[in-house]
């Protein structure tokens, strides 16, 4: 089964919290705080699967959770990391926000690698909060938590080549000819249910060939199956028009080339501008030649004649594209559009909202909410001293917050003091 478009949904692992604990042992007085870190959670890694060809794998597994990390335990003992979820995607897989459609990713080289998610770090244990001044800390940090996040999986073909045209014109056939692809062949309409593609070798070099399955008047609208293949043809470098000059099935072969020059331009501006090598099939059961003279004249551009199933002219169609590709440029990934920022655990904003209450939002609110434990003395102390030293009080005071101010930070509300 042949599936190129996929919706998953992925969550690093969490981070393990860290622990409070003293050490205590028999003659040791007075050990002190001896509570480990937690173990951080585990991260979300995109790799490329040469050997795959489909998304099939993701059409039940839809959810992708990596494993957290464990809580840390007494005698400093830090917690086990979780192990990063590996995923496994085709070559030329987009990796794209659901919900905006912008592109994360492009799995475009063999050896391609993507960090969706990183895992949540490990909480401190209390040991890491003694001082000279407080030596004994009752207070500990949480792990840090991640969110799930909804992706979606869109598999383009890469291929230097792609042949187009018609159901039944000899795509496939041509393609098992010219290279050692075994493509399903036979004489009915969509025998092709997915892309098929070939390595064609020209001498010392090679190139891609892709066969994508028939387009119909209207594909780009979602008619037929060239709707969901049409995406197949978007990174090729050179089309291979493939027209059934014989009109055996009672089409016009000009009538049926405008069609599909017309889909191709409403489909995409860019395939519209990709270069192309008009292939006229079946020649060898055409009785009279010169109606290739005819059409030639109505694409005004010269034809590649062949017969794919004797393979007659096959040869110098090969020597036609390899011509064409070396003086094409190499297809590139499609660029990131959004660029995952590195995690900010020190900034901070202040906002007024309607009801006058001044809200700190940002990076450091996340990492104070873990740390703080309002009910411990020691943790409430820590947590008014984090704020004046990042400065949080002084940029309440320049947005105009005053004495008995309402400030809130995440669920966190107390009256500003001055």
């Amino acid at each position: 089964m042949f599936l190129d478009i996929a919706s998953i949904f992925i969550k690093a692992g969490d981070g393990g919290d860290g622990v409070v604990s003293f050490h205590t042992e028999k003659y040791v007085d007075m050990g002190g705080p001896d509570g480990g870190d937690g173990g951080n959670g585990g991260s979300i890694i995109f790799v490329c699967d040469p050997s795959s060809s489909t998304l099939v794998d993701f059409q039940y597994a839809k959810h992708f959770r990596a494993e957290p990390g464990t809580k840390g335990s007494s005698k400093n003992c830090r917690g086990k990391n979780g192990k990063d979820l590996i995923i496994k995607v085709p070559q030329g897989t987009l990796i794209k926000e659901k919900e905006t459609g912008l592109v994360l990713a492009d799995m475009f080289y063999k050896d391609s690698k993507y960090v969706a998610q990183e895992g949540g770090l490990g909480g401190k244990g209390n040991a890491r909060f003694a001082t000279p001044q407080r030596k004994a800390p009752k207070f500990c940090q949480k792990g840090e938590k991640t969110q799930e996040i909804a992706l979606t999986l869109e598999l383009k073909t890469i291929a230097d080549v792609g042949l187009v045209g018609f159901p039944n014109v000899g795509k496939s056939t041509l393609l098992s000819v010219v290279s050692a692809a075994k493509p399903k062949i036979a004489n009915y309409h969509f025998t092709t249910l997915s892309p098929n593609l070939g390595v064609v070798k020209h001498y010392d070099s090679s190139f891609v060939m892709a066969d994508i399955p028939g387009l119909i008047e209207g594909a780009a609208e979602g008619a037929g199956l060239g709707h969901n293949f049409l995406r197949h043809v978007e990174r090729v470098r050179l089309i291979v028009h493939m027209v059934d000059i014989s009109g055996c099935e009672g089409r016009d072969p000009y009538s049926d080339y405008q069609i599909i020059q017309n889909e191709l331009k409403n489909y995409s501006k860019y395939l519209a501008s990709v270069p192309q090598i008009v292939c006229c099939n079946k020649c060898d059961i055409l009785e009279d030649e010169s109606y290739i003279d005819e059409f030639e004249k109505k694409i005004g551009q010269k034809v590649v004649r062949i017969s794919a199933i004797s393979k007659k002219g096959t040869d110098n169609l090969i020597d036609e594209i390899a011509k064409k590709l070396e003086t094409l440029p190499k297809t590139e990934p499609v660029q990131p559009e959004v660029f995952k920022p590195e995690k900010d655990r020190t900034s901070f904003m202040i906002v007024k909202d309607e009801y006058g209450i001044y809200e700190v939002l940002g990076g450091l609110v996340d990492t104070l909410v873990r740390n703080v434990v309002l009910d411990d003395f020691e943790s409430n102390r820590y947590f008014q001293n984090t704020l004046k030293e990042r400065g949080v009080f002084a940029a309440l005071r320049a947005e105009g917050c005053k004495e008995g101010d309402t400030v809130r930070i995440a669920d966190i509300e107390f009256d500003f003091v001055e």
